[in-house]
This record gives structure tokens, sequence and C-alpha cells, in this order.
């Protein structure tokens, strides 16, 4: 499951595995390390949701238990157990995750969009002049981030410098750890003003949930709820824009009105979904799934990929599957995705802007040229460069004084306690396949 062949042809593994293996199959990770890749969407399903037999706390991970797990396996951070809802299971689990869970859902989703259709017309005024852009870099990279820290509850000042941090932290630059120590300082100076001063936003919720959480715990979960909605968001738009860029029927459904952008992006959902495969399960005790024999302790990988192209559930992959959220591309069971109606919002509103914005976009280098860099968990599409008819952007309305962005915090010496900057570093290496 490593290595340039594995790498550059994903979905031909999983098929090949799919033909040899069935719906689970024996695969070696990085370090040649053993475990079960789940190719079976009822499989995934099935794993998913019986933490009883197959658990998020990786501290039973046999390989890792038994010291085969060494320092320098790109594994061994994003294995570790951390004190975060993801890493859990049972009351702990439920108290934390009912915190993420409740304070998302307090959003309203009109207020939601318009902060999307705000800032993707921010975005695309600034590059709707030139009649050129490339939308990973200029668009998809950048729109989640501006939503997610105004939901979260930062000052719009912040919102760019967020950007380039989390892109930064991200893409795995020299100045990462930097910029994951200017992330974790901002959130410690946002949770201790929303305690002085509380809001409607995100973090305000969090600190009042009746679950109590920690300082540390509030950082933890408020990186968490940023980065992962940054990256799995961004990767979901780009996804959708390449397809409806390079896919004429897909356009014309769109332009003819038979398919909606949330028909679309759920398409997309099914098809490329922003992540491949999911790290990981644990086997609790000796059980048995799809025939194979699997022992406590071993390591399991969900398959959000293989799984929405079983053909136990599409044997038509041909078919469009518009209004059916039945995909596994946000996970299920206890640890399904809690953020995906605001994922999905974001990307359909920023994508639908920018089409409207910018009708006559189309792709400016051939199909077969675009790249996309590989892990073992997802898939990224590197750029995707467009032109258009050129675009006078709106007169800007008559300016008041420029608000001077604030001075940001210092970053801490130390991390908060909890806060690990080498795991964060090492999961957005592995998440953007650096981890090799």
């Amino acid at each position: 499951m490593y290595g340039p062949e594995a790498e550059a042809d994903p979905r031909g593994l999983y098929e090949k595995l799919r033909a040899e293996h069935g719906p689970v199959a024996p695969v070696l990770v990085h370090g040649d390390l053993p475990a079960w890749l789940i190719l079976g969407y009822q499989d995934n399903l099935d794993v998913a949701r019986t933490p009883s037999r197959f658990t998020r706390d990786s501290r039973i991970w046999r390989d890792m238990r038994e010291g085969r797990v060494t320092p320098d396996n790109p594994l061994t951070p994003v294995g570790t157990w951390q004190p975060m809802c993801t890493f859990m299971d049972g009351e702990e689990h439920e108290r934390l995750r009912g915190a993420v869970t409740e304070s998302l859902a307090r959003f309203d989703r009109r207020g939601v969009r318009r902060h999307v259709t705000r800032f993707a017309h921010q975005l695309i005024d600034g590059f709707a002049g030139t009649g050129r852009a490339e939308l990973v870099s200029q668009f998809a990279e950048h729109l989640p981030m501006l939503v997610m820290t105004q939901l979260v509850g930062m000052p719009e000042e912040y919102g760019n410098r967020l950007v380039e941090a989390a892109r930064d932290l991200v893409k795995g630059t020299a100045t990462a750890l930097a910029s994951n120590d200017y992330i974790v300082a901002t959130l410690r100076h946002l949770v201790a003003r929303r305690r002085q001063a509380p809001a409607e936003d995100f973090a305000s919720w969090l600190i009042i949930h009746q679950a109590g959480l920690s300082e540390s715990e509030l950082v933890e979960h408020l990186r968490l709820v940023l980065i992962t909605a940054y990256e799995s968001t961004a990767n979901l738009i780009a996804n959708t824009l390449r397809v409806v860029l390079t896919d004429q029927r897909f356009r014309l459904s769109l332009a003819g009105g038979r398919m909606t952008l949330p028909d679309a992006v759920e398409q997309v959902l099914w098809d490329d979904p922003p992540l491949t495969t999911i790290l990981g399960r644990w086997a609790t005790g000796d059980t048995e799934l799809a025939g194979w024999q699997i022992k406590a302790g071993d390591l399991l990988l969900l398959g959000p990929a293989p799984a929405n192209v079983d053909p136990a559930i599409r044997p038509d992959l041909a078919a469009p599957v518009h209004g059916n959220r039945s995909h596994f591309s946000f996970g299920g069971g206890p640890h399904e995705c809690p953020g995906q109606d605001i994922g999905r919002a974001i990307a359909d509103t920023g994508i639908d802007t920018l089409l409207m914005r910018l009708p006559d976009a189309r792709l400016s280098v051939p199909e077969e040229e675009l790249r996309w860099t590989s892990s073992l968990i997802a898939r990224h599409l590197v750029a995707l460069p467009v032109e258009f008819t050129p675009v006078k952007p709106p007169a800007p309305a008559p300016a008041a004084q420029a608000a001077t962005p604030p001075v940001a915090p210092s970053a801490p010496d130390d991390p908060a306690p909890g806060v690990r900057t080498g795991w964060w570093r090492a999961l957005t290496d592995w998440l953007t396949g650096r981890s090799h």
C-alpha cells in the first residue's frame, strides 16, 4: 500500500485487491507492517459501526506495543494515541464528540452560505480581471479556511494569515512548525478572549458546553476542526471543479438544470472522495471479517474510495447517483464526520459562485497534463489552471479607513499541554503524501 506503484494508481490497486481477495484484503503498509484494507461497502459500515470489535483506541495496536513500528515510520505519529475524540470510544468519546457535534449543529446554514458567498467573491475578484487562474492555490485552498475562521470566531483580519499558516502546515514547508505554533497561539488567544466575551461562534459554544472541556482539549479540538475541514473541503472543491471542467456531459447537466451543484458535489463524493482510506481501526479481540481471521490488535484501514465503487452497490458506475448521500466518504458509525454538511455548503456554494462569475472558464492545459500527489489516505490535485473571458470586478464600496490587522499573539516557547506539534506536522505530511 506504499511506494510509486501504489501511489500512481490507487484505484487500480483497490480493484486488483478486490479481485484477488474479495471485500477485505491483507496488505502491507509502511515498514511492511500487516494491515487489513476494507474494500466492501457493507464491510466498511460494519467495522465503523461496531467499536466494541474495532476500536479507534490505537493503544491496542499489537505491532506498536511490540516495537515493530519504528520511530521513523510515518505511521508512528499518525497512529500514536492522542487525547482527542478521534482516538477514543465509549464515554470519553461521547463527551468530547458531543461537544464538537452539538456546537457545530448550532450554526444557521443560511448564515454559513452567506460567508461562503462573500469570501468566494473576494477570491474571484483577485483574478477575474486577468483571464487566467490556478483554481487549487487561488481558490480551493483558500475558501474553506476563510469561512472556517469566521465560524470558529476569529476576527476577519486573521483570515488570510491563518489561511497561509494552514497551507504552510499542510504542505510541510521549512516553516511549517512555526506556522503550527502560530495557529496554536492564535487559538489559545481566541479561547481566552471568548471566555471573557462569548459570541455566537464555535469557540464560544465549545467553551460553554456542558462537557466542560479543559484548556488543552479546547485548543486540540478547535485545531482539529479547522485543519480537517480545511484539508478535506479544499480537496472536495478541487475534485469537483476538475470534473466540471473536464467532463462535458457533467457540465451540460449542470447548465441545463438536470443536475444541481449539491447533486454534483454528491456525485464527486461517490466517485472521488477527499480521503481514499482512513487510518484506522484496531481489533479488540480475535474475530472474523468476510471470512478472514482477524487477530486482536490488528490494524484495519477503512476504504471510502473502494467502498463507494463496490460492485455490490454500484454495478454500473456510469449511472448517476443524484440525491443519494449513502456513500462512505465521511465514514460511518460514531466517528462519522460531524462537519460534513458545513463542508458540503462551502463546496457547492463556492463552486456555484465561481461558475456564475466565470461561466466560460475552461481548462488551459490538456487534461492529461493534470498531476496528482498521493499518500496512503488521500489523492490531491496539484494544480487546475483555467482561462476565461476577463471580467471587471465590481467597484468597491466607498471605503472606510482600512482596518489594521491585529498583532498576532506570539507563539509560545512550548506547545500548550496536550498540543503535540510533531504529531500535527506528521499528520499533515501523511495527508498530503510527503511521508514515504
